[in-house]
Formats: C-alpha cells, sequence, structure tokens
C-alpha cells in the first residue's frame, strides 16, 4: 500500500536516513564526496530538518506498507509551490513514485488555488530527465554560491493548468 503523509519534527532522524541513503548514490556521479558530505550536515542534520520544519517548510514521507521510501519538502511562495527536496531510495527509483510525489505536490498547490510548481535540479543529475518527462520545462540556468561550493542548477518549472 502506497501513502504520502505529512512528517513532523518527530520524523527528522527518518528523513536524515534516508538522505544518508539517497545523496551518495544521487550526487557521487556529479559531485564531490566533501560537498555531499557537507550538505548532508548542512541540510539533512535533524536539528536543521527540524528547524526547517518550524520555519513553514512542509516535509512529506512517501511510505510503502508502512515503511519510508521517499521524502519531498514543499514550501509555498506568492505564486506557485516549490519542490525543495524529492528524494526515493535508489531501489524504489523507476516503479512511478516520484510521479506519484510530483502529482501529490500538484495538488496541494491546487488546493492553494496556485498553478506552477518549480524546483532546482542539478544540471548533471539524472533527474534532470525526468522531470522533463513529467512536463517541468527549465526557465532558467543559476549558478548558486553555497559556502565554499557552487550549486549548478536549473530552474524548472511546470504549469498545472491545462
Amino acid at each position: 500500500m502506497i501513502h504520502i503523509e505529512r512528517a513532523t519534527e518527530a520524523d527528522a532522524s527518518v528523513i536524515r536516513d534516508l538522505a544518508l541513503a539517497t545523496w551518495y548514490p544521487t550526487y557521487s556521479p556529479v559531485l564531490e564526496k566533501a560537498q555531499i558530505d557537507f550538505m548532508l550536515e548542512q541540510s539533512y542534520s535533524v536539528a536543521a530538518l527540524q528547524e526547517g520544519m518550524r520555519e513553514g517548510a512542509a516535509f512529506y514521507l512517501f511510505l510503502e506498507d508502512g515503511i519510508a521510501q521517499g521524502f519531498m519538502s514543499l514550501s509555498t511562495h506568492a505564486d506557485k509551490i516549490r519542490i525543495d527536496k524529492l528524494y526515493l531510495l535508489p531501489a524504489t527509483q523507476g516503479r512511478g513514485f516520484g510521479k506519484l510525489m510530483i502529482d501529490f505536490a500538484a495538488k496541494e498547490a491546487q488546493k492553494q488555488g496556485l498553478s506552477t510548481l518549480e524546483l532546482n535540479v542539478n544540471r548533471n543529475n539524472k533527474a534532470y530527465h525526468f522531470y522533463l518527462k513529467q512536463g517541468f520545462e527549465v526557465v532558467e540556468t543559476v549558478d548558486i554560491p553555497y559556502y565554499q561550493f557552487v550549486l549548478n542548477d536549473y530552474v524548472m518549472q511546470k504549469n498545472l493548468i491545462s
């Protein structure tokens, strides 16, 4: 059984474990280990996750038969919902779960009367092709200074109005 539920601060350690299990396989081909280690500590410590939740980030757990297989973070902006984080365990990829999570985000946007989903993806991440298949388009190419690193991203958007 598939289920997506809102995470609470008590779920921060589950999200941390999922991040540790997904980031190395996802980013090892495109980022140095030092950057992956830094990003995990900076953004995915239990304290950082809980602080993000207190500041308004809405985290969701993707569960299969009651077991967390991935997570997503959404934030609402004036005219859109941003998918700030979306990660699934490598063993679950290719099973349609990413599409389910994007569809969930789209429904959340529509509940708020918003017509656009937005996300950033590393320009060398294979997820870029997945997002294209889901109807996202590149609206901007950005290089974002982040501490001693630079995030080389595409900003992608999906219009939810048919």
